[in-house]
């Protein structure tokens, strides 16, 4: 009867912790599922899930006022709206087709015949939005999202071009524009690269909530071979105010020119410098030609080609719209027929900056810019020119210099060349301390 009994009481034993793990198991997954519904859904700030939202992209034709009218909302309670955001962002006026944007609903208010939003939210570009919030009160505010920085190496052996290098191993052109256009524009000229130059280079992305890449950042360091010369490059902050950075090699010299060979990136050379130029259509008479013209289409780009303060910009005559940038005692440069400029007298600039796109206002056959260069107070051909280099480093700086590259240069030199795929180390270097999270 005794073995009975210890039977029965191991056999209940086992029911029991059977059904309480069952019981366990069934808790468990109902505590996943309140997790899951306590969980938020962070967006600009905002914990969606305490929302009911909607998005869209501005469309032709579409102003603040249409948008907001078309969900419900009166033009009295627009124009209040418009108003008191104006002073943070004029959004009457700075709507671009194609952006997105996202209209917030009170969840309280989902049932109404009429919903109204009491929240927009417009998106500038990937990483900036404008919140316009007139749920009670009306606050207009702008927003950056968080950004981290991943640092990055990547290394590459020149068989045909740069370009198909950094193809063939799924990099960024931008590295390629970087090198050719910022780093090494005065010392390669990376139309004639040879088969078995090599390049090694420290760089950093972008990505936007840790999830969405924006592309190449910044070039920090890097290692050319070409025609049998080693050409390090380092970029060092010179001016903290202006925040001006330069690119100078091991022994700090700096790697650029005082000015660019031209102002646009993809145009072409159209008309030259000529006092004694004669033109058929005023009789064959001489008319000189002071400035360098550069074909490119409307709308490109134009870029001051070095360091300096606007001193004009404005409209006269048959210059046209332009811009004129006073960059020291000696050298000044003028930019004619913009379609518009981008930049205000008094403003300063920097080399590679853009200050204007390419037009034809003022007397012009067709689009370009026409470059004009002064020295001295008188216009003269810039490519006669025996122009200066960059401003070198300074005395006091170059001691910081030499011991901050330092640790690069030597990581510069410890990274092995790979002929068959880019060596990357990924190292999460500074992190934007927004308080918005997506």
């Amino acid at each position: 009867m005794r073995l009975k009994g210890l039977i029965v009481l191991a056999v209940f034993t086992v029911f029991f912790n059977a059904c309480k793990e069952d019981n366990s198991e069934e808790n468990y997954k109902k505590e996943i599922a309140e997790k899951k519904q306590e969980e938020k859904i962070l967006e600009f700030g905002f914990d969606l899930k305490k929302f009911e939202f909607k998005r869209d992209t501005v469309r032709k034709g579409d102003t603040f006022g249409i948008i907001l009218e078309r969900n419900n909302i009166g033009y009295p309670e627009i124009f209040q709206i418009a108003e008191k955001a104006k002073d943070t962002f004029d959004i009457a006026r700075r709507l671009q087709v194609g952006k997105p944007y996202t209209l917030l609903y009170d969840k309280k208010n989902v049932n109404d015949s009429i919903q109204k939003p009491t929240t927009f939210i417009y998106q500038q570009n990937l990483e900036d939005y404008v919140v316009i919030d007139f749920k009670d009160s009306i606050q207009a505010y702008t927003r950056t999202k968080p950004i981290t920085y991943v640092e990055k190496v990547a290394t590459g052996i020149i068989e045909n071009n740069i370009s198909l290098t950094l193809e063939s191993k799924g990099l960024s052109q931008v590295l390629a524009n970087k090198m050719a256009d910022d780093i090494y524009a005065w010392t390669i000229d990376f139309r004639r690269l040879q088969p078995g130059d090599r390049f090694k280079v420290i760089y950093t992305d972008k990505y936007i909530n840790d999830s969405i890449y924006a592309g190449v950042h910044d070039v920090k360091a890097a290692y050319f071979e070409h025609n049998g010369d080693s050409l390090y490059a380092f970029q060092f902050q010179t001016d903290s105010i202006k925040g001006i950075k330069d690119y100078f090699n091991e022994e700090a010299k700096n790697l650029r020119r005082a000015f660019l060979k031209m102002p646009v990136k993809f145009g072409r050379l159209s008309s030259r410098y000529n006092l004694k130029r004669r033109i058929a259509y005023y009789g064959y008479k001489v008319r000189p030609h002071k400035g360098t013209d550069f074909a490119a289409p409307i709308g490109t780009p134009i870029m001051a080609t070095a360091n300096g303060t606007v001193i004009e910009s404005t409209r006269r005559g048959g210059n046209g719209k332009y811009v004129k940038i006073r960059h020291n005692a000696t050298y000044s440069t003028q930019y004619l027929h913009m379609s518009r400029q981008a930049v205000k007298k008094g403003q300063y600039v920097k080399q590679g900056d853009i200050i204007g796109y390419v037009g034809m206002t003022g007397n012009t056959g067709g689009p370009h810019v026409c470059y004009r260069f002064w020295k001295n107070g008188k216009q003269v051909d810039p490519f006669k020119q025996k122009l200066p280099e960059a401003e070198p480093i300074s005395d006091s700086l170059k001691a910081r210099y030499l011991e901050h590259i330092k640790p690069i240069k030597q990581r510069l030199d410890n990274i092995f060349f790979l002929e068959t795929e880019s060596e990357e180390a990924e190292n999460t270097i500074t992190e934007d301390n927004t308080a918005d999270i997506q």
